[in-house]
């Protein structure tokens, strides 16, 4: 597994990119102490669901509707 630091990222990106490629983690560190505080993972890791997200421990208690109108900035929806 290949660990960096934050900050070094976009510098080393095609060689973080093919750790990824080739199947590996990839640990990102921060701060004084350089312990890893994230990981990136192969795309095919993660899973995907084509359907609609459940909502969890809410799920039969609510519903989550959405006119088909509904449009919302990225600035109003970060509050900017």
């Amino acid at each position: 597994m290949l660990t960096i630091s934050a900050d070094q990222i976009e510098a080393n990106a095609p060689a973080v990119l093919l750790e990824l490629a080739k199947g590996e983690r990839v640990g990102v560190t921060f701060g004084e102490g350089k312990t890893v505080q994230a990981y990136l993972v192969p795309g095919d890791l993660v899973p995907r669901s084509n359907g609609p997200r459940k909502l969890g421990i809410l799920e039969g208690k609510v519903t989550v509707t959405f006119a088909d109108d509904f449009k919302m900035t990225e600035e109003e929806f970060l509050g900017l």
